[in-house]
């Protein structure tokens, strides 16, 4: 058993030393010392040993077990060190390059224009509402003025769940929302998504973004909705921008108005921008028409307001100079890159 002995602890010392890796090592570890080990097996073959011997053979099982597991030890500190070393001189940085430029993202444009639609009306005093995108039927419409025979209530120009809800077409509903339970005075903007069944093309899309402003309190008049676009198309587009109403109908004001601003590349002179003829037309507004007002429960008798609603992708193309709206939603970097 001496020979035997002596046998495996040459064969474990030169797998130790050949090993070249630890997954290499510790194959060796498992052949020799597990449980199933060459040296484990002879250590349970003592039995067969005469007495006297049995002292003897086990304590040289010990000291080669111990010798054994030594290597073992120094040879897996040895091979790990050499990984070490291999990691850091592939892993090596040369700390005089310029560090890799990092992509920094930025807010989309019609983020951007929302965000500085809200700067500038709650510089104003306004303060921003939001409300909900399915909305009732009678908050789209009913109480908006709208008759039962409006076209946008047209199941070709409307998203409807059932008949009594729907995708909102505009973000009004929010100002009934807004009046409903409030006592006067009300200066509120209420920025959101949109929804119309139409088919995308260059200056249509099934979902957009709207911008709606209400104003309600004693004697407000048609000069105080003069005096406010005049100060958001300035600061907006500009200082020497102008703004121009024209007459128009919408059921939920009366008067109401189309309201353009001067073209502020070519300052009204006309360009390709502006068609040639000098204004862009934004927005729609006018004062609040009486039935709106009792529907959210304010006494037309004693308040007025007025109201303005413009279409923050409309805002973004003419500021940025796009003349496709499928643009701003395609997701493309190579367009978006350039705000």
């Amino acid at each position: 058993m001496k020979e035997q002995l002596e046998r495996i602890r040459s064969a474990a010392e030169a797998a130790i030393r050949e090993a070249a890796d630890e997954q290499t090592l510790e194959e060796s570890r498992v052949r020799f010392l597990g449980k199933k080990g060459e040296l484990t097996a002879l250590l349970r073959g003592m039995g067969s040993l005469p007495p006297e011997e049995r002292p003897t053979v086990g304590a040289l099982v010990n000291t080669v077990r111990t010798q054994l597991e030594e290597a073992l030890k120094e040879r897996f500190e040895q091979l790990r060190a050499q990984g070490l070393e291999r990691r850091l001189r592939a892993e090596t940085v040369d700390v005089t390059l310029p560090a890799p430029e990092k992509p920094v993202g930025h807010l989309h444009p019609i983020t951007r224009t929302r965000n500085r639609m809200a700067e500038i009306f709650t510089g104003m005093g306004f303060s921003i509402a939001e409300g909900p995108e399915v909305e009732s039927a009678y908050n789209n419409f009913d109480a908006l003025n709208a008759p039962a025979d409006h076209p946008s209530r047209d199941e070709t120009d409307t998203f409807y769940f059932s008949d009594d809800v729907l995708l909102r077409t505009q973000t009004s509903p929010v100002q009934i929302r807004a009046m409903a339970g409030k006592t006067p005075p009300i200066r509120i903007i209420s920025p959101g998504r949109v929804y119309r069944s139409d088919v995308a093309d260059a200056t249509h899309s099934p979902m957009f973004h709207q911008c709606e402003g209400l104003v309600v309190d004693r004697g407000i008049t048609m000069g105080d909705l003069k005096g406010t676009l005049d100060a958001f198309a300035k600061a907006m587009f500009g200082s020497r921008t102008r703004i121009r109403f024209r007459p128009h109908n919408f059921p939920f004001t009366e008067p109401s108005a189309e309201v353009d601003v001067s073209c502020f590349v070519c300052g009204g002179k006309g360009c390709r921008l502006c068609k040639g003829e000098g204004w862009i037309e934004i927005l729609g507004a006018g004062m609040v028409h009486p039935n709106v007002l009792r529907a959210g429960g304010i006494d037309p008798e004693v308040y007025s307001g007025f109201a303005f609603g413009m279409g923050i992708e409309r805002v973004a193309m003419t500021m940025y100079g796009i003349d496709d709206l499928r643009l701003l939603f395609e997701n493309d970097r190579r367009f978006l890159d350039q705000f």
